[in-house]
């Protein structure tokens, strides 16, 4: 079976006012009003086209990341900052570790998949042999922060060639993304019934990521090799441009179905996806999306390819990624109005066949972003 997800058009949101026939329609077509089914709430994910994104952009960020990770890795090393719980800067293969090995919630939901349904088997426990960078992209708080660890200086690399690119490269894609992604939670929250600037108001001052993750395939290139175990993401929405390399599965939510993600062939599009912070805040309403990134048949097809069309470059796999995220010291608290919604979507999927986190109640805590964002850390060995 195959499931097309939603696509949005923020070239409308963008450029005409908020409130214009012409947006709402869109909205209502992409489902993100409240008499329809809502993107976030049905899938967890959604297509976005947004024309001020360049693809030349993209392709000269995943150049740079392509050098950087080609760097020995003493050279990579001198970027670490576990101290700062890898929050800026590099994280090395093998460090990360997928939360969905040991998490009994998640464990539950991929015994409720179909067989053929599953991720690749994350049992083993092994640590991710992916690398990632961690790049900072916001404002910096105007106030004393609890969580100045999540509020680091970023790290920028030493060698020559790099520095002198790095940070124009670094801020002109992320920011693309960052503005992307704003424009996907004013249109969320105008959907869920709030006021256009919910979430980005709780947003100001996060410390947004652009996270590209790095896998070696010379390394790790053969066929059903795990780069990114199952799990979900602990910010509030992730935004991925084009990677070179196929591998990412997402998990639609009420589909069951373990979709390749592909973009159409042209244009500029972008998938998001809810992470933990929306799912907290929309007491259970959207639910953060489970994916993995892997090596299957269409990633070996793509590395030959690669390999006889540039063979001078770094055969490695780039994520074009960013986390955002809400402000750290804000108070992560479910919204009454959508906890409620939420409530009654579990006790109307009670008596469907629905995965088992759909019908079950979750207690959502009242916190500090950073807070839970610490506490995730730690469920995947960034954080002691």
């Amino acid at each position: 079976m195959s499931v097309a997800l939603p696509v949005i058009d923020l070239d409308l949101f963008s450029s005409q006012p908020r409130e214009s026939p012409a947006v709402i329609s869109e909205c209502k077509r992409a489902r993100m009003y409240p008499r329809y089914s809502d993107a976030l709430i049905t899938f967890g994910a959604l297509l976005v086209h947004d024309s001020r994104v360049s693809e030349e952009d993209n392709s000269v960020f995943l150049d740079l990341l392509e050098d950087y990770f080609a760097q020995p890795e003493p050279d990579l090393k001198r970027d670490e900052r576990p101290e700062l719980s890898y929050q800026v800067g590099v994280t090395l293969e093998n460090t990360e570790k997928p939360k969905c090995a040991v998490d009994e919630p998640c464990l539950r939901v991929i015994a409720s998949l179909d067989p053929a349904e599953r991720p690749l088997d994350i049992a083993g426990h092994q640590p991710d042999p992916k690398c990632r960078f961690f790049w900072r992209l916001g404002e910096q708080p105007p106030y004393p922060t609890q969580y100045p660890g999540l509020n680091a200086p970023n790290v920028v690399p030493e060698v020559g060639s790099l520095k002198l690119r790095w940070e124009p490269t670094m801020q002109k894609w992320g920011t693309s993304m960052k503005n992307a992604v704003e424009g996907v939670a004013q249109m969320a929250a105008l959907g869920l019934g709030l006021s256009r600037e919910t979430f980005t108001d709780a947003g100001r001052y996060g410390p947004h990521l652009l996270a590209p993750t790095a896998s070696d395939l010379v390394k790790y290139g053969e066929e059903d090799t795990i780069l990114a175990g199952f799990h979900t993401d602990l910010n509030f929405l992730t935004i991925h441009g084009r990677s070179r390399y196929p591998g990412l599965h997402i998990w639609a939510r009420n589909t069951g179905k373990r979709i390749p993600v592909r973009f159409p062939p042209t244009g500029c599009y972008l998938l998001v996806q809810a992470g933990k912070q929306l799912e907290h805040i929309t007491g259970g309403l959207i639910k953060a999306g489970y994916h993995e990134v892997v090596v299957n048949k269409s990633s070996v097809e793509t590395i030959k390819r690669r390999m006889k069309e540039f063979p001078n470059r770094p055969l490695i796999r780039i994520s074009s990624t960013f986390f955002w995220h809400l402000s750290s010291d804000y108070d992560l608290v479910p919204i009454t109005s959508l906890a409620k919604r939420a409530q009654e979507l579990r006790l109307a999927n009670q008596n469907t066949r629905i995965r088992a986190e759909d019908t079950e109640d979750t207690v959502y805590e009242s916190m500090k972003v950073g807070k839970q964002v610490q506490n995730e850390l730690k469920h995947i060995a960034l954080m002691a």
